[in-house]
């Protein structure tokens, strides 16, 4: 672990050198200014209140306002790069999720960077996926669910974040699997998507339990048939894991939101930050909310951890689309 850190402030230190003085300089004194913390999807979405929900505390923790910006678009490219193009001083950061950071690139040529051009500070939350589907579709079950798609005289539709997000990889694994077939409806995020779901515009999505799904579900305006998750969780005890249905197997995806820096922002601004994530991600409220959404707090991570979980996690997603042969288009 000494290794890999003092390789990081070898290349962090190289990078402040290149970009000048001034940048190196003004890490001493980091937060001096109001910071803006981007989400690369609409406002309402399940990131977004994870985003929302952490704020009240860092800025206590960081001393100095943070807000929201939401900059939807392009499968959340325009918010990822939106966060490359600011000056890397830690004063814009963004709250990255797989989708922007890992999967646009895979998906899309318009996505004009690597996974690799980003850094992670920490984690924040994570969570399972939910297989929903509009409240009127004749399906119970993901088996009712199987056999209606296979003699249904029109293709169901799937709604999801945008192609090669992750509700658009695990939908088409779940294809894969079970030999259906099914119609791809992209939208710019969970705030779009779930009001067509639940009107009938689209019949079933892959999508992350958090943000306002758990009250939908409970409400009857959507139904869930199945969770990605190792086991059932425990606010749905009756909602089986995908694995259960018999009818896939080692069908498990999470997603996970994270506080996420240009490669190039100093060292001493990383750890600034990664202090600060720490005590806001320990503070009782701040866990109690994230789980009241249905969202799971994450621990408290080293930066170099943060980087070991990050380069783990592009070879997952990358990994997952070979098996699909996504190709960007």
């Amino acid at each position: 672990m000494n290794a890999s850190i003092t390789r990081r402030t070898l290349i962090g230190g190289a990078a402040a050198t290149i970009l000048g003085g001034p940048l190196a300089a003004r890490a001493q004194t980091y937060p001096s200014k109001l910071i803006t913390m981007l989400n690369a999807f609409p406002a309402g979405g399940q990131a977004d209140l994870a985003a929302r929900t952490i704020l009240p505390a860092l800025q206590a923790q960081l001393g100095q306002t943070v807000i929201v910006e939401n900059v939807a678009g392009v499968g959340g490219a325009l918010g990822a790069q939106k966060l490359l193009s600011a000056t890397p001083d830690g004063h814009t950061v963004l709250f990255g999720t797989p989708q922007e950071l890992v999967q646009a690139p895979m998906a899309m040529v318009v996505a004009k960077y690597k996974p690799e051009d980003f850094r992670m500070v920490g984690l924040v939350v994570s969570t399972y996926l939910m297989l929903l589907v509009r409240p009127g579709l004749a399906a119970n079950s993901v088996s009712e669910l199987v056999a209606l798609a296979k003699t249904s005289d029109r293709e169901l539709s799937y709604g999801s974040n945008g192609r090669g997000s992750a509700y658009h990889l695990v939908a088409e694994r779940f294809m894969k699997n079970t030999g259906v077939k099914l119609l791809h409806v992209p939208y710019k995020g969970a705030a779009q998507l779930l009001p067509d779901l639940v009107g009938g515009q689209i019949d079933m999505t892959f999508i992350a339990l958090g943000g306002p799904i758990p009250g939908m579900i409970q409400k009857g305006q959507l139904k869930a048939l199945a969770i990605t998750a190792p086991q059932r969780h425990a606010s749905f005890p009756n909602v089986p894991t995908m694995n259960e249905t018999k009818l896939v197997s080692d069908f498990v995806f999470d997603l996970w939101g994270a506080v996420m820096v240009h490669k190039s922002t100093p060292d001493a601004v990383v750890v600034r930050l990664n202090t600060a994530l720490n005590e806001v991600m320990q503070a009782p409220s701040t866990r109690r909310d994230l789980l009241a959404s249905g969202l799971l707090p994450a621990g408290p991570m080293t930066p170099a951890e943060a980087s070991q979980f990050y380069r783990n996690e592009i070879a997952r997603y990358q990994a997952i689309g070979k098996t699909i042969d996504l190709q960007p288009e």
